[in-house]
């Protein structure tokens, strides 16, 4: 296969609520969407997901739409490949830059399971015809808003419900929510904001064991595995690793090391659909749970992400919430909505399973470019 343009949009959307991390708090996402096309007019579709700032990773959308330009579009164009796991050798002598990776492997499978004729949920050898569903929620003004905020999507169908932490806001909201909703899954995501040597940190951490979680998820920096271990070795709850891993020689050591029992997959940070099926392989033959994590993705990285969590080892609810929780309008159609908890997972159609609104893309994009084969 070989594609013979590739096209770029940065389109931001407004978020419905503002989303606080423990670094900081936004109200619309920007993110890069990518088309290519091949000789035939046969068009996939990939969304490049990464923060507009260098607070989950250094990577952003500035940093992105250069190493797009200048290095992954013009090497895809040069490439020819047979399957769509094959189009990332095109790109396998830059280092880095996962999140634009993932933006054009995740074209590259839509184009070829779209050219094909099959859904991208079957390519990826997926089996679940629906994925369970979980929402993330930031850190509110008070607990009563925070309660508020998980009231409402309990009452929708959510099964699982995620809590961003921070130090100083760890035990209060999770021993809140718990009262509120005793048999509510429950876990907490605090960004790498602890640090193993902070006694108060440390103490807030083993103190969460009280709440009945699913997961305490990347206490620590990305590169505090041996940190994560020795946590790991003291607290009942399991711990996940997010930010830790975008590679799987990180999922590697992590494993032998006993840095966690389970892993956030996000398609995003791992650099695509291709890696992240290999991690999800990794990591269940290793005894790890993993679940399907996202990034505030529109329409068309979500997508991915259902099709992803279709896997067999997917056992945990992911961040695959409706898209109607973060945008009034989404650039896809039909557009993705959670039914009694979850998301089905589109086996009838081809690639995504999605329609790119385009005409809505192009009038949204404040910044464009195409490049084509010569």
């Amino acid at each position: 296969m070989q594609v013979t343009s590739v096209e770029a949009f940065r389109v931001e959307l407004p978020l419905v609520h503002e989303f606080e991390t423990s670094s900081h708090r936004k109200s619309s996402i920007e993110h890069i969407l990518v088309r290519i096309a091949d000789a035939d007019g046969v068009v996939g579709w990939g969304e490049i997901a990464s923060p507009s700032d260098p607070f989950y990773s250094s990577e952003t959308v500035d940093t992105c739409w250069l190493i797009l330009r200048r290095h992954l579009a013009p090497a895809l164009l040069v490439h020819t490949w047979e399957e769509p796991g094959d189009a990332s050798r095109a790109w396998a002598r830059i280092r880095g830059h996962n999140f634009a990776k993932a933006g054009v492997d995740m074209a590259c499978w839509d184009l070829a399971t779209r050219a094909s004729g099959v859904s991208l949920a079957s390519a990826l050898d997926g089996e679940r015809t629906s994925a369970v569903a979980g929402v993330s929620l930031g850190i509110e003004p008070t607990v009563d808003d925070l309660l508020t905020e998980v009231s409402k999507y309990v009452d929708e169908g959510y099964r699982r419900v995620k809590l961003k932490i921070a130090p100083a806001w760890d035990e209060e909201p999770s021993r809140a929510v718990r009262a509120a909703f005793p048999d509510l899954m429950l876990q907490v995501d605090a960004n790498g904001a602890y640090r193993y040597d902070d006694a108060d940190h440390l103490r807030s951490l083993l103190a969460l064991d009280a709440y009945g979680l699913l997961l305490v998820e990347q206490p620590f920096a990305p590169g505090a595995l041996a940190a994560h271990a020795r946590l790991q070795a003291r607290l009942q709850t399991p711990v996940c690793l997010d930010e830790s891993i975008d590679d799987l020689d990180q999922l590697d050591s992590a494993i032998e090391l006993g840095a966690g029992k389970i892993l956030n997959i996000k398609t995003s940070r791992m650099g695509g659909l291709t890696v992240a099926r290999r991690a999800h392989d990794a990591a269940t033959a290793a005894g790890w749970q993993v679940w399907s994590g996202g990034m505030h993705e529109f329409g068309i990285g979500r997508a991915a992400n259902v099709a992803l969590a279709s896997l067999p080892g997917f056992s945990l609810p992911g961040d695959l919430s409706g898209s109607d929780k973060y945008y009034a309008r989404d650039i896809v159609d039909p557009p993705i909505r959670a039914h009694d908890g979850e998301v089905p997972v589109p086996y009838d159609r081809p690639g995504l399973g999605h329609e790119v609104d385009e005409e809505f893309v192009r009038s949204l994009a404040s910044e464009t470019f195409v490049l084509t084969a010569n």
